[in-house]
Protein backbone atom coordinates (compact mmCIF):
# COMPACT_ATOMS: atom_id res chain seq x y z
CA UNK A 1 0.00 0.00 0.00
CA UNK A 2 1.16 3.55 -1.07
CA UNK A 3 2.29 5.74 1.75
CA UNK A 4 0.49 8.94 2.42
CA UNK A 5 1.83 12.63 1.63
CA UNK A 6 3.92 14.23 4.08
CA UNK A 7 3.61 17.39 5.75
CA UNK A 8 7.37 18.41 4.53
CA UNK A 9 6.32 17.05 1.40
CA UNK A 10 3.15 19.14 1.25
CA UNK A 11 5.12 22.28 2.04
CA UNK A 12 8.18 21.18 0.18
CA UNK A 13 5.34 21.66 -2.90
CA UNK A 14 4.13 24.62 -1.96
CA UNK A 15 7.70 26.96 -1.41
CA UNK A 16 8.48 25.15 -4.93
CA UNK A 17 4.86 26.77 -7.00
CA UNK A 18 5.05 29.71 -4.63
CA UNK A 19 9.01 30.72 -6.00
CA UNK A 20 7.90 28.88 -9.98
CA UNK A 21 4.69 31.45 -9.60
CA UNK A 22 7.38 34.52 -9.14
CA UNK A 23 9.92 33.36 -11.24
CA UNK A 24 7.09 33.57 -13.69
CA UNK A 25 5.97 37.11 -12.70
CA UNK A 26 9.21 38.71 -13.54
CA UNK A 27 9.38 37.31 -17.29
CA UNK A 28 5.75 38.64 -17.91
CA UNK A 29 6.47 41.26 -20.02
CA UNK A 30 9.66 39.69 -21.83
CA UNK A 31 10.09 40.49 -25.26
CA UNK A 32 10.39 38.05 -27.67
CA UNK A 33 13.92 38.97 -28.39
CA UNK A 34 14.65 38.46 -24.70
CA UNK A 35 13.08 34.85 -24.66
CA UNK A 36 14.77 33.77 -27.38
CA UNK A 37 18.14 34.72 -25.67
CA UNK A 38 17.01 33.34 -22.48
CA UNK A 39 16.40 29.93 -24.71
CA UNK A 40 19.89 30.19 -26.23
CA UNK A 41 21.40 30.23 -23.26
CA UNK A 42 19.56 27.27 -21.58
CA UNK A 43 20.33 25.33 -24.95
CA UNK A 44 24.30 26.42 -24.47
CA UNK A 45 24.71 25.86 -20.84
CA UNK A 46 22.95 22.22 -20.91
CA UNK A 47 23.93 21.34 -24.36
CA UNK A 48 27.93 22.67 -24.85
CA UNK A 49 29.43 19.00 -25.36
CA UNK A 50 31.88 19.37 -21.91
CA UNK A 51 28.62 19.44 -19.73
CA UNK A 52 26.32 17.49 -21.28
CA UNK A 53 28.42 14.70 -22.04
CA UNK A 54 29.33 14.57 -18.02
CA UNK A 55 25.76 14.76 -16.97
CA UNK A 56 24.95 11.71 -19.82
CA UNK A 57 27.50 9.38 -18.97
CA UNK A 58 26.58 10.55 -14.82
CA UNK A 59 23.48 9.81 -15.92
CA UNK A 60 23.99 5.89 -17.13
CA UNK A 61 25.86 5.64 -14.59
CA UNK A 62 23.47 5.84 -12.26
CA UNK A 63 20.56 4.09 -13.56
CA UNK A 64 22.97 1.64 -14.76
CA UNK A 65 21.21 1.16 -18.38
CA UNK A 66 22.00 2.81 -21.49
CA UNK A 67 25.01 3.50 -23.55
CA UNK A 68 27.44 5.72 -21.44
CA UNK A 69 29.31 6.01 -25.21
CA UNK A 70 26.99 6.95 -27.04
CA UNK A 71 24.09 8.74 -24.87
CA UNK A 72 26.32 12.16 -25.48
CA UNK A 73 25.29 12.58 -28.99
CA UNK A 74 21.72 12.86 -27.37
CA UNK A 75 22.91 16.96 -27.25
CA UNK A 76 21.98 17.85 -30.88
CA UNK A 77 18.35 17.19 -29.38
CA UNK A 78 18.84 20.30 -27.20
CA UNK A 79 20.25 22.08 -30.59
CA UNK A 80 17.36 20.87 -32.79
CA UNK A 81 15.06 22.10 -30.09
CA UNK A 82 16.39 25.83 -30.11
CA UNK A 83 16.24 26.14 -33.79
CA UNK A 84 12.66 24.64 -33.67
CA UNK A 85 11.86 27.44 -30.91
CA UNK A 86 13.50 30.51 -32.12
CA UNK A 87 11.81 29.98 -35.37
CA UNK A 88 8.38 29.76 -33.15
CA UNK A 89 7.14 33.12 -32.27
CA UNK A 90 5.87 32.55 -28.15
CA UNK A 91 4.70 36.11 -27.22
CA UNK A 92 2.15 38.09 -28.13
CA UNK A 93 0.72 37.99 -31.47
CA UNK A 94 1.53 34.59 -32.58
CA UNK A 95 -0.85 33.84 -35.76
CA UNK A 96 -3.08 36.49 -38.28
CA UNK A 97 -5.52 35.44 -40.49
CA UNK A 98 -6.65 38.26 -42.62
CA UNK A 99 -9.57 36.37 -44.58
CA UNK A 100 -11.21 35.09 -41.51
CA UNK A 101 -10.87 37.91 -39.57
CA UNK A 102 -8.68 36.24 -36.69
CA UNK A 103 -5.51 36.80 -34.41
CA UNK A 104 -3.70 34.81 -31.83
CA UNK A 105 -1.96 35.96 -28.81
CA UNK A 106 0.47 33.69 -27.37
CA UNK A 107 0.37 33.50 -23.32
CA UNK A 108 1.76 31.23 -20.42
CA UNK A 109 0.95 27.56 -19.66
CA UNK A 110 1.71 28.42 -16.10
CA UNK A 111 3.77 26.19 -14.12
CA UNK A 112 4.97 22.84 -15.14
CA UNK A 113 5.06 19.54 -13.44
CA UNK A 114 7.85 17.49 -15.71
CA UNK A 115 8.22 13.83 -14.89
CA UNK A 116 11.21 12.31 -15.89
CA UNK A 117 12.02 9.37 -17.03
CA UNK A 118 15.48 7.56 -15.82
CA UNK A 119 16.25 6.59 -19.62
CA UNK A 120 16.93 10.50 -19.93
CA UNK A 121 18.33 12.44 -16.94
CA UNK A 122 20.36 14.97 -18.40
CA UNK A 123 18.28 15.46 -22.00
CA UNK A 124 14.80 15.77 -21.16
CA UNK A 125 15.09 18.57 -18.50
CA UNK A 126 16.57 20.92 -21.26
CA UNK A 127 15.12 19.61 -24.05
CA UNK A 128 11.65 20.90 -22.21
CA UNK A 129 13.18 23.74 -20.73
CA UNK A 130 13.78 25.59 -23.71
CA UNK A 131 10.51 25.45 -24.91
CA UNK A 132 8.87 25.90 -21.59
CA UNK A 133 11.11 28.95 -20.86
CA UNK A 134 10.73 30.87 -24.10
CA UNK A 135 7.03 30.68 -23.43
CA UNK A 136 7.01 32.25 -20.41
CA UNK A 137 6.23 29.38 -18.49
CA UNK A 138 8.15 27.63 -15.20
CA UNK A 139 9.15 24.22 -14.79
CA UNK A 140 9.77 22.14 -11.52
CA UNK A 141 10.86 18.50 -12.68
CA UNK A 142 10.41 15.34 -10.64
CA UNK A 143 12.96 12.63 -11.61
CA UNK A 144 12.58 9.09 -11.41
CA UNK A 145 14.20 8.08 -8.03
CA UNK A 146 17.65 6.64 -9.80
CA UNK A 147 18.77 9.50 -11.33
CA UNK A 148 17.41 11.91 -9.15
CA UNK A 149 20.98 13.61 -8.70
CA UNK A 150 21.85 13.53 -12.79
CA UNK A 151 18.56 15.47 -13.04
CA UNK A 152 19.21 17.76 -10.01
CA UNK A 153 22.77 18.50 -11.29
CA UNK A 154 21.29 19.38 -14.29
CA UNK A 155 18.69 21.60 -13.09
CA UNK A 156 21.41 23.57 -11.79
CA UNK A 157 23.19 24.58 -15.05
CA UNK A 158 19.89 25.24 -16.58
CA UNK A 159 19.77 27.88 -13.35
CA UNK A 160 22.57 29.15 -14.00
CA UNK A 161 22.17 30.14 -17.78
CA UNK A 162 18.65 31.94 -16.24
CA UNK A 163 21.26 33.73 -13.90
CA UNK A 164 23.57 34.68 -16.94
CA UNK A 165 20.84 36.73 -18.92
CA UNK A 166 19.00 38.49 -16.08
CA UNK A 167 16.03 35.77 -15.49
CA UNK A 168 15.31 34.15 -12.22
CA UNK A 169 16.60 30.99 -11.62
CA UNK A 170 13.59 29.66 -10.08
CA UNK A 171 12.29 29.41 -13.50
CA UNK A 172 13.40 25.69 -12.80
CA UNK A 173 13.65 23.59 -9.86
CA UNK A 174 14.24 19.72 -9.34
CA UNK A 175 12.62 17.85 -6.43
CA UNK A 176 15.65 16.59 -4.43
CA UNK A 177 14.28 13.30 -3.02
CA UNK A 178 11.53 12.32 -4.99
CA UNK A 179 8.81 10.33 -4.10
CA UNK A 180 5.25 8.90 -5.66
CA UNK A 181 3.35 11.00 -3.19
CA UNK A 182 5.45 14.02 -3.67
CA UNK A 183 5.19 13.39 -7.77
CA UNK A 184 1.55 13.06 -7.28
CA UNK A 185 0.25 16.01 -4.93
CA UNK A 186 3.10 18.28 -7.58
CA UNK A 187 0.71 16.61 -10.67
CA UNK A 188 -2.73 18.04 -8.93
CA UNK A 189 -1.35 21.62 -7.69
CA UNK A 190 0.95 22.54 -11.23
CA UNK A 191 -1.31 23.96 -14.01
CA UNK A 192 0.36 21.18 -16.58
CA UNK A 193 2.17 18.18 -16.82
CA UNK A 194 4.37 16.53 -18.84
CA UNK A 195 4.91 13.13 -18.57
CA UNK A 196 7.59 11.65 -19.83
CA UNK A 197 8.28 7.78 -19.21
CA UNK A 198 6.33 4.20 -18.03
CA UNK A 199 2.51 3.66 -18.23
CA UNK A 200 2.31 4.04 -14.35
CA UNK A 201 3.45 7.92 -14.36
CA UNK A 202 1.31 8.33 -17.67
CA UNK A 203 -1.67 7.21 -15.57
CA UNK A 204 -1.25 8.90 -12.05
CA UNK A 205 -0.91 11.94 -14.63
CA UNK A 206 -4.18 11.69 -16.06
CA UNK A 207 -5.81 10.95 -12.93
CA UNK A 208 -4.38 14.30 -11.32
CA UNK A 209 -7.03 16.63 -11.67
CA UNK A 210 -5.00 18.57 -14.30
CA UNK A 211 -4.37 18.90 -17.87
CA UNK A 212 -1.83 16.38 -19.08
CA UNK A 213 0.56 15.44 -22.09
CA UNK A 214 1.59 11.98 -21.55
CA UNK A 215 3.16 9.33 -23.90
CA UNK A 216 2.20 5.70 -25.37
CA UNK A 217 4.18 2.50 -24.84
CA UNK A 218 6.35 2.08 -28.25
CA UNK A 219 6.52 -1.13 -30.41
CA UNK A 220 8.23 0.13 -33.63
CA UNK A 221 7.83 -2.32 -36.48
CA UNK A 222 9.63 -1.73 -39.84
CA UNK A 223 8.73 -3.00 -43.14
CA UNK A 224 11.08 -3.50 -45.39
CA UNK A 225 10.10 -4.66 -49.22
CA UNK A 226 12.08 -5.64 -51.88
CA UNK A 227 12.25 -2.40 -53.86
CA UNK A 228 14.60 -1.03 -50.52
CA UNK A 229 17.89 -0.26 -50.53
CA UNK A 230 19.00 -3.35 -48.70
CA UNK A 231 22.67 -2.17 -47.09
CA UNK A 232 20.89 1.37 -46.17
CA UNK A 233 18.01 -0.34 -44.51
CA UNK A 234 20.15 -2.95 -42.67
CA UNK A 235 22.83 0.28 -41.83
CA UNK A 236 19.81 2.13 -41.03
CA UNK A 237 18.66 -0.46 -38.87
CA UNK A 238 21.31 -1.24 -36.85
CA UNK A 239 21.53 2.84 -35.78
CA UNK A 240 18.42 3.01 -34.53
CA UNK A 241 18.35 -0.18 -32.63
CA UNK A 242 21.81 -0.17 -31.08
CA UNK A 243 21.48 4.00 -30.28
CA UNK A 244 21.77 4.15 -26.53
CA UNK A 245 21.31 0.64 -26.36
CA UNK A 246 17.43 0.40 -27.78
CA UNK A 247 16.17 2.25 -24.36
CA UNK A 248 13.94 4.43 -26.69
CA UNK A 249 10.50 3.10 -27.64
CA UNK A 250 11.36 4.21 -30.78
CA UNK A 251 14.13 1.67 -31.12
CA UNK A 252 13.54 -0.72 -34.34
CA UNK A 253 11.70 -3.53 -32.29
CA UNK A 254 10.12 -5.62 -34.96
CA UNK A 255 11.61 -5.89 -39.00
CA UNK A 256 8.77 -7.21 -41.37
CA UNK A 257 10.60 -8.49 -44.57
CA UNK A 258 9.63 -8.89 -47.97
CA UNK A 259 10.66 -13.16 -48.78
CA UNK A 260 12.31 -12.32 -51.89
CA UNK A 261 15.16 -10.63 -49.94
CA UNK A 262 14.95 -12.21 -46.69
CA UNK A 263 17.92 -14.08 -46.86
CA UNK A 264 19.79 -11.00 -48.29
CA UNK A 265 18.34 -8.58 -45.56
CA UNK A 266 19.35 -11.13 -42.61
CA UNK A 267 22.74 -11.25 -43.88
CA UNK A 268 23.12 -7.05 -44.29
CA UNK A 269 22.23 -7.08 -40.83
CA UNK A 270 24.70 -9.39 -39.90
CA UNK A 271 27.27 -7.60 -41.34
CA UNK A 272 25.98 -4.73 -39.54
CA UNK A 273 26.85 -6.25 -36.15
CA UNK A 274 23.71 -8.51 -35.68
CA UNK A 275 23.44 -12.15 -34.56
CA UNK A 276 20.72 -14.61 -35.69
CA UNK A 277 19.93 -16.34 -32.37
CA UNK A 278 18.92 -20.42 -32.69
CA UNK A 279 15.53 -21.82 -31.63
CA UNK A 280 17.50 -22.58 -28.37
CA UNK A 281 18.81 -19.55 -27.95
CA UNK A 282 15.75 -18.04 -28.25
CA UNK A 283 13.76 -20.20 -25.67
CA UNK A 284 16.84 -18.87 -23.17
CA UNK A 285 16.49 -15.54 -24.53
CA UNK A 286 12.47 -15.64 -23.45
CA UNK A 287 12.97 -17.10 -19.83
CA UNK A 288 15.51 -14.39 -19.55
CA UNK A 289 13.86 -11.13 -20.58
CA UNK A 290 10.41 -11.66 -19.16
CA UNK A 291 9.58 -12.93 -15.49
CA UNK A 292 6.86 -15.27 -14.28
CA UNK A 293 4.52 -12.21 -14.74
CA UNK A 294 5.49 -10.90 -18.16
CA UNK A 295 7.32 -8.30 -16.86
CA UNK A 296 10.78 -6.86 -18.44
CA UNK A 297 13.79 -7.94 -16.35
CA UNK A 298 15.60 -5.05 -15.53
CA UNK A 299 19.38 -6.57 -16.30
CA UNK A 300 18.32 -7.38 -19.98
CA UNK A 301 17.13 -3.41 -20.49
CA UNK A 302 18.99 -1.06 -22.41
CA UNK A 303 22.36 -3.30 -22.51
CA UNK A 304 24.65 -4.65 -24.48
CA UNK A 305 23.72 -8.09 -26.42
CA UNK A 306 26.56 -9.89 -24.21
CA UNK A 307 24.99 -9.18 -21.19
CA UNK A 308 21.50 -10.66 -22.62
CA UNK A 309 22.91 -13.50 -23.79
CA UNK A 310 25.21 -13.83 -20.76
CA UNK A 311 21.98 -13.75 -18.71
CA UNK A 312 20.35 -15.94 -21.16
CA UNK A 313 23.02 -18.33 -20.58
CA UNK A 314 24.81 -18.52 -23.54
CA UNK A 315 27.63 -16.50 -25.52
CA UNK A 316 27.92 -14.25 -28.51
CA UNK A 317 30.76 -12.71 -30.29
CA UNK A 318 32.21 -9.37 -29.13
CA UNK A 319 31.81 -8.02 -32.11
CA UNK A 320 28.03 -8.43 -32.26
CA UNK A 321 25.69 -4.91 -31.52
CA UNK A 322 22.31 -6.74 -31.82
CA UNK A 323 20.21 -9.81 -31.06
CA UNK A 324 18.10 -11.15 -33.94
CA UNK A 325 15.18 -13.83 -33.38
CA UNK A 326 13.35 -15.00 -36.45
CA UNK A 327 9.50 -14.97 -34.61
CA UNK A 328 7.85 -15.39 -38.12
CA UNK A 329 4.20 -16.16 -37.58
CA UNK A 330 4.61 -15.92 -33.53
CA UNK A 331 2.26 -12.85 -32.62
CA UNK A 332 0.07 -12.75 -29.69
CA UNK A 333 0.33 -11.66 -26.20
CA UNK A 334 1.78 -15.53 -25.82
CA UNK A 335 4.50 -14.82 -27.72
CA UNK A 336 6.84 -12.13 -26.06
CA UNK A 337 9.25 -11.19 -28.85
CA UNK A 338 5.89 -9.55 -31.14
CA UNK A 339 5.93 -6.79 -27.77
CA UNK A 340 8.23 -4.12 -27.05
CA UNK A 341 11.76 -5.07 -26.03
CA UNK A 342 13.56 -2.15 -25.00
CA UNK A 343 16.72 -3.54 -25.78
CA UNK A 344 19.68 -4.93 -28.06
CA UNK A 345 16.76 -7.17 -30.05
CA UNK A 346 14.99 -7.29 -32.76
CA UNK A 347 11.93 -9.81 -33.92
CA UNK A 348 12.12 -10.92 -37.95
CA UNK A 349 8.97 -11.46 -39.65
CA UNK A 350 8.41 -11.98 -43.27
CA UNK A 351 6.10 -11.66 -45.90
CA UNK A 352 5.04 -12.48 -50.10
CA UNK A 353 2.49 -10.08 -51.37
CA UNK A 354 2.16 -6.49 -49.11
CA UNK A 355 -1.17 -7.27 -48.41
CA UNK A 356 0.81 -9.91 -46.35
CA UNK A 357 2.72 -7.50 -44.44
CA UNK A 358 -0.41 -5.23 -43.17
CA UNK A 359 -1.63 -8.00 -41.51
CA UNK A 360 1.64 -8.42 -40.03
CA UNK A 361 1.55 -4.96 -38.88
CA UNK A 362 -2.09 -5.00 -37.96
CA UNK A 363 -1.74 -7.79 -35.82
CA UNK A 364 1.95 -6.96 -33.69
CA UNK A 365 0.16 -3.55 -33.11
CA UNK A 366 -3.25 -5.65 -31.69
CA UNK A 367 -0.06 -7.01 -29.05
CA UNK A 368 1.41 -3.65 -27.98
CA UNK A 369 2.25 -0.21 -29.31
CA UNK A 370 -1.09 1.29 -30.97
CA UNK A 371 -0.44 4.90 -31.93
CA UNK A 372 3.33 5.10 -31.30
CA UNK A 373 5.78 4.75 -34.65
CA UNK A 374 6.28 2.45 -37.63
CA UNK A 375 8.59 2.62 -40.26
CA UNK A 376 8.94 1.51 -43.99
CA UNK A 377 11.59 1.23 -46.56
CA UNK A 378 10.40 1.48 -49.65
CA UNK A 379 10.61 3.01 -53.05
CA UNK A 380 6.98 2.11 -53.93
CA UNK A 381 4.66 5.01 -53.06
CA UNK A 382 1.47 2.76 -53.16
CA UNK A 383 3.13 0.59 -50.69
CA UNK A 384 3.91 3.52 -48.81
CA UNK A 385 0.30 5.38 -49.55
CA UNK A 386 -0.89 1.45 -47.91
CA UNK A 387 1.00 1.30 -44.85
CA UNK A 388 0.08 4.73 -44.27
CA UNK A 389 -3.42 4.53 -44.56
CA UNK A 390 -3.53 1.31 -41.98
CA UNK A 391 -0.85 1.34 -39.40
CA UNK A 392 -2.46 2.66 -36.10
CA UNK A 393 0.47 4.85 -35.54
CA UNK A 394 0.85 8.33 -35.03
CA UNK A 395 4.40 8.83 -37.34
CA UNK A 396 5.56 7.08 -39.58
CA UNK A 397 9.45 7.41 -41.09
CA UNK A 398 10.30 6.54 -44.58
CA UNK A 399 13.65 5.00 -45.23
CA UNK A 400 14.95 6.90 -42.03
CA UNK A 401 16.39 5.49 -38.48
CA UNK A 402 13.15 4.97 -36.66
CA UNK A 403 14.52 5.98 -33.21
CA UNK A 404 16.69 9.15 -34.94
CA UNK A 405 14.33 10.45 -36.90
CA UNK A 406 10.76 10.26 -35.20
CA UNK A 407 11.26 12.61 -32.72
CA UNK A 408 12.38 15.05 -35.02
CA UNK A 409 16.04 15.29 -37.01
CA UNK A 410 17.99 17.35 -38.94
CA UNK A 411 17.21 15.49 -42.10
CA UNK A 412 13.00 15.55 -41.64
CA UNK A 413 10.39 18.31 -40.83
CA UNK A 414 8.74 16.38 -37.55
CA UNK A 415 9.22 18.71 -34.79
CA UNK A 416 11.60 18.17 -32.24
CA UNK A 417 10.63 16.63 -28.86
CA UNK A 418 11.48 14.31 -25.84
CA UNK A 419 7.85 13.29 -25.16
CA UNK A 420 6.06 11.42 -28.37
CA UNK A 421 2.27 11.60 -28.26
CA UNK A 422 0.21 8.59 -29.30
CA UNK A 423 -3.23 9.86 -29.70
CA UNK A 424 -6.80 8.12 -28.40
CA UNK A 425 -4.83 4.61 -29.89
CA UNK A 426 -2.25 5.48 -26.72
CA UNK A 427 -4.36 6.87 -24.46
CA UNK A 428 -3.09 10.44 -25.01
CA UNK A 429 -4.84 13.52 -25.92
CA UNK A 430 -2.78 14.25 -29.10
CA UNK A 431 -0.90 12.61 -31.58
CA UNK A 432 1.72 15.32 -32.17
CA UNK A 433 5.36 15.37 -30.86
CA UNK A 434 4.75 17.72 -28.12
CA UNK A 435 6.87 20.47 -28.39
CA UNK A 436 6.54 24.31 -27.22
CA UNK A 437 3.28 25.16 -29.03
CA UNK A 438 1.66 22.84 -26.51
CA UNK A 439 3.13 24.56 -23.59
CA UNK A 440 1.11 27.81 -24.02
CA UNK A 441 -2.57 29.09 -23.81
CA UNK A 442 -4.16 30.88 -26.71
CA UNK A 443 -6.33 33.68 -26.63
CA UNK A 444 -8.53 34.20 -30.27
CA UNK A 445 -9.45 37.76 -31.30
CA UNK A 446 -12.30 37.54 -33.81
CA UNK A 447 -13.34 40.84 -36.26
CA UNK A 448 -16.33 40.64 -38.29
CA UNK A 449 -15.67 39.46 -42.00
CA UNK A 450 -18.37 39.51 -44.97
CA UNK A 451 -20.36 36.98 -44.61
CA UNK A 452 -19.71 33.47 -45.90
CA UNK A 453 -22.97 31.15 -45.65
CA UNK A 454 -23.32 29.01 -49.24
CA UNK A 455 -26.69 28.59 -50.19
CA UNK A 456 -29.26 25.58 -48.90
CA UNK A 457 -28.55 23.81 -52.29
CA UNK A 458 -24.73 24.19 -51.76
CA UNK A 459 -24.93 22.52 -48.41
CA UNK A 460 -27.50 19.98 -48.46
CA UNK A 461 -26.41 18.97 -52.17
CA UNK A 462 -28.72 16.25 -54.19
CA UNK A 463 -30.56 16.10 -50.65
CA UNK A 464 -32.20 19.27 -50.51
CA UNK A 465 -36.20 19.23 -51.21
CA UNK A 466 -36.42 15.80 -50.70
CA UNK A 467 -39.12 14.12 -48.54
CA UNK A 468 -37.87 12.80 -45.36
CA UNK A 469 -38.84 9.84 -44.27
CA UNK A 470 -41.25 9.76 -40.87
Amino acid sequence: MARELTEEERNLVADMMERARSAMAEIEDWSQKDLDRLAQAIAWYAGNEETFTRLAKQGVDESEIGDREGRPGKRFKIHMVLRDVLRTPSTGVVEVDEARGLVKYAKPAGVIASLIPMTNPAMTPPVTGVSAANARNAVIFSPHPRTAQTTFEMTEVMRAACRAVGAPEDLFQSIRKPSIPMTQHLMEVCDLTLATGGKPMVKAAYSSGKPAYGVGAGNSSIVIDETADIAIAAQNTRVSKTSDFGSGCSADGNIIIQKSIYDDMVRALEAEGGYLCSEEEKEKLQKAMWDEKGNRTFPTIACKPQQIAEVAGFSIPEDRKFLMVDNHGQIGKQHKFSGEKLTTLMALYQFDHFDNALETVSAIYNVGGKGHSCGIYSHNDDNIDALARLAPVSRMMVRQPQSKANAGAWTNGMPMTSSLGCGIWGGNITNENVSMKHMMNYTWVSRPVPEDRPSEEELFGEFYGQETAQ
